[in-house]
């Protein structure tokens, strides 16, 4: 655990941590989401996708989840703008009918990408929400959280 923040300088104001110095190494994040849609709307689950006027839900939210991750320096400010070498979103319902999205990133580079996977779960998540708010407002995106990352200083795996 860090004995301090890494994003304030000495006189504690925010700055970018500096990264010149670092080995770069392979680096992965993987993080989920998980959205309740309720009964109504999982009764149009046909298969894999749920399909509206607006067009595939789930395939939407895979293509949403990649270009957040890809933009995320661009949203949060202390974030390194990365050049991601790949970055993945899956999408399945699970046995209690939840919608469980995974986004993993990864790079050769200086810096860790979890705020990439989070990011692109995220806003895979917040994607699924717009589509089907015209079936019902009763949806939950109910958490999102880091699931593993490798190869930086600290590696991390959820059990």
């Amino acid at each position: 655990m860090a004995d301090k923040f890494t994003h304030l300088d000495a006189a504690d104001n925010p700055t970018m941590v500096d990264v010149g110095a670092k080995a770069i190494t392979h680096r992965t994040a993987t993080a989920e989401s998980i959205v309740v849609l309720g009964d109504k709307i999982m009764a149009l689950l046909d298969g894999d996708e749920i399909t509206t006027k607006k067009g595939p839900v789930f395939q939407t939210a895979i293509l949403a989840g990649i270009m957040a991750a890809k933009q995320t320096s661009n949203l949060i400010p202390l974030c390194h703008p990365l050049g991601l070498d790949k970055c993945d979103v899956k999408i399945r319902v699970n046995e209690a009918k939840e919608v469980v999205i995974r986004c993993t990133a990864s790079l050769a580079g200086k810096t860790g990408v979890e705020m990439e996977a989070l990011t692109g779960a995220s806003i895979a998540a917040l994607t699924i929400y717009d589509m089907c708010k015209a079936f019902s407002h009763d949806i939950t995106i109910r958490q999102t959280r880091l699931m593993a990352k490798s190869g930086g200083k600290r590696d991390f795996k959820r059990d």
